[in-house]
């Protein structure tokens, strides 16, 4: 069975590979404007369904993923900053407090009814941080398109003072510890030899 991540992300892309399966990424084009009103939780888990679904439609015997991911600070949006001036507001409002990620994970196939979904949440507290070391930060990996305004498996570790949660990869946009159980649950095992 064909296996397409449903993103065009780097980041996902790159995570991915390390399961070391022959996948393929396809850009899903979704819409992922939030409802009025709708939860975090529930936002990164009908995105991460609706990109899988969105590339199913073209590809209805391959298996999908999808995924999105949604960080909230007191139960606020934050969005990908898209420049200097918005995340350097972004991480003063996140300086010294915690910062809470759903990523939204699901599995699809349309051939034979897969629909397995799953958000996973991580918890960050950030240090405090001054204006010089939001600048240099900022400068040095240019997050800008990334939820957050950092890159956690970069230099943005230095933001945080603890972090929580049962899958780090999540926090990067791909939570692989339940991508594993998915695929096995559909019968795409992971850790076995091409052609077993």
């Amino acid at each position: 069975m064909k296996l397409i991540l449903a993103s065009t992300s780097p980041y996902r892309q790159r995570l991915l590979a390390r399961l070391q399966l022959p996948y393929t990424a396809v850009a899903p084009g979704t819409d992922e404007t939030p409802l009025r009103e709708e939860a975090p939780a529930a936002l990164a888990e009908r995105l991460a369904l609706a990109k899988a679904t969105d590339v199913a439609r073209v590809h209805p015997e391959a298996l999908v993923i999808g995924s999105d991911q949604v960080a909230t600070l007191d139960g606020r949006l934050l969005g990908k900053p898209g420049d200097h001036a918005t995340a350097t507001d972004q991480l003063r409002a996140c300086a010294g407090r915690e910062v809470v990620f759903f990523t939204g994970l699901a599995l699809y196939c349309a051939a034979n009814e897969t629909d397995l979904r799953h958000v996973e949440t991580f918890r960050v507290r950030f240090r405090p941080l001054s204006d010089e070391q939001i600048d240099f930060y900022l400068r040095a990996e240019q997050p800008y398109d990334c939820a957050g305004s950092f890159k956690c498996e970069g230099l943005g570790i230095s933001l945080f003072e603890a972090m929580d949660g049962a899958d780090p990869s999540s926090l990067e946009g791909l939570p692989l510890i339940s991508l594993t159980t998915m695929l096995t649950t559909a019968g795409y095992p992971v850790l076995c030899p091409p052609g077993d």
